[in-house]
């Protein structure tokens, strides 16, 4: 692919250029507010499709945000790569934490990332990945290096749960045939360690309220004398867990599959360093399950953590009251057999049976999603080892995230289709957080490794 590798160094500058300008427009799936340039940034992927060479470029509408689809057919008797990425970003919430305006991107140099990294929302997660492989199809393209058919599906709203990403899949199944699934939305263990996800976790997420008093009362005439719905709620989320930090809604492990001591052992050859882990995030230990690691209790090991709470009075000063309500919102991480839908049920029963009288409990279920797992005896993941070895000069070591992208599970159930996983990312790029960022390597490096995934998939499906 050697007229392809020359068109990405030729246009390099171009290409992160143009990734600048998209990280400009605020997608944030999330927010009305920013409804219009959620829209205005799927017209610019499809408009970034045309141009490097993609036919039947469609925005689909939805319920909500649109799909924008795109392929190039070269001849039906080669295999077909279905890309799969999204355009909406997360919240750039607390503004105020980051360095820079989360959608004024500037490049600077890193611990990481001495070369640069791009600073915005959405540099990693995912305009920065899910451009890479527009870019990689383009120089494809240009260089006549295009060794299959290659279709694209780009969504709207993964940060908030792709509620119309499963209506548009089983709508359109036929428009969607594919060989095998790709996509850039995880990570790797390091620039010098790469390495391919196989293993996702799935997801419940809900929130909660805790009714106390019908409106705020005085502290002072009532402190003491009914059950202060913050207090409740602080005692009803620390309940979660046991000593052991052992997860204690009943049932909560009866599908739990835990992996044999030997895979266990391989999954402990991946490079883990406790020190600079912690030096990372400026913890001074690491807490969790007891008995697993701290790589095990990311990936293989459910999980249920408190992502916001808030109740009463949180303004400048003092206001001495009981507030009438409280509310969290709570995800759970799910591994392989456990059904986010009986999660969620298990949660709501045990979090209202342990109210106390006074005290009237709410659970609202919101988005979830299955696990997933990709095997690593399929040609798919063998393309993107070989892909990896090409351009990193060293095999890929297979690993599982924790994070979850429910629709893979759905892509394998509605279109019979795995899903390679084919991240850039670092940890340390801040994702759904202030000052997320991706290096420069990661990108180019990126744009460079996919297509010889392209040529290695069409290679071994022979």
């Amino acid at each position: 692919m050697t007229g392809t590798t020359t068109y990405i160094k030729e246009n390099k500058e171009r290409f992160l250029n143009e990734l600048i300008d998209l990280l400009k427009i605020p997608s944030v799936s999330a927010d009305p507010s920013f409804s219009k340039d959620v829209f205005a940034t799927a017209d610019e992927v499809a408009k970034r499709l045309t141009e490097a060479g993609a036919e039947n470029v469609e925005i689909c509408q939805t319920a909500g945000y649109p799909i924008v689809y795109a392929d190039k057919i070269i001849d039906t008797n080669l295999p077909t790569v279905l890309v799969y990425g999204h355009y909406d970003v997360q919240p750039a919430d607390p503004i105020d934490l980051w360095d820079s305006p989360a959608f004024e991107p500037v490049v600077k140099p890193t611990k990481i990332h001495p070369e640069g990294a791009i600073f915005a929302r959405g540099a990693c997660d995912d305009k920065g990945q899910m451009y890479m492989h527009v870019k990689a199809f383009e120089a494809m393209m240009k260089s006549d290096e295009l060794p299959c058919n290659v279709k694209f599906m780009i969504e709207g709203e993964e940060e908030v749960g792709s509620s119309n990403l499963g209506i548009f899949v089983k709508e359109n199944k036929a428009k969607l045939e594919a060989d095998i699934i790709l996509v850039s939305d995880t990570g790797m263990l390091a620039n010098d360690v790469p390495s391919v996800t196989t293993g996702l976790r799935g997801l419940s997420y809900v929130e909660v309220e805790v009714t106390g008093p019908n409106r705020d009362l005085h502290s002072g005439l009532y402190g003491g004398c009914v059950a202060n719905p913050i207090n409740i709620m602080a005692k009803m989320i620390a309940s979660l867990h046991d000593e052991n930090n052992h997860i204690t809604i009943p049932g909560f492990y009866d599908k739990v599959i835990d992996l044999t001591d030997e895979e266990r052992a391989e999954m402990a050859k991946a490079p883990f360093s406790k020190e600079a882990y912690c030096e990372s995030i400026d913890i001074a230990d690491v807490y969790g399950e007891e008995g697993y690691s701290t790589m095990e209790r990311g990936s293989i090991r459910p999980t249920l953590d408190v992502n916001g709470i808030w109740g009463g009075y949180t303004g400048e000063g003092a206001k001495t009251v009981i507030a009438s309500k409280a509310y969290a919102k709570i995800s759970m991480r799910l591994v392989p057999d456990q059904d986010p839908d009986e999660i969620t049920k298990l949660f709501m029963d045990h979090f209202t049976s342990i109210a106390p009288k006074g005290s009237v409990v709410k659970v609202s279920p919101h988005h979830g999603g299955y696990p997933a797992v990709t095997p690593i005896d399929s040609i798919g993941y063998e393309a993107a080892s070989r892909a990896y070895e090409k351009t990193f000069n060293k095999r890929p070591i297979p690993v599982r995230s924790g994070g979850s992208i429910p629709i893979v599970a759905m892509f394998e159930k509605e279109l019979g289709l795995k899903t390679i996983l084919m991240g850039f990312g670092l940890d340390s790029d801040a994702i759904h957080s202030p000052n997320e960022h991706y290096g420069l390597f990661n990108y180019y490096r990126g744009i460079e490794t996919i297509p010889y995934f392209f040529r290695y998939f069409t290679e071994l499906s022979k």
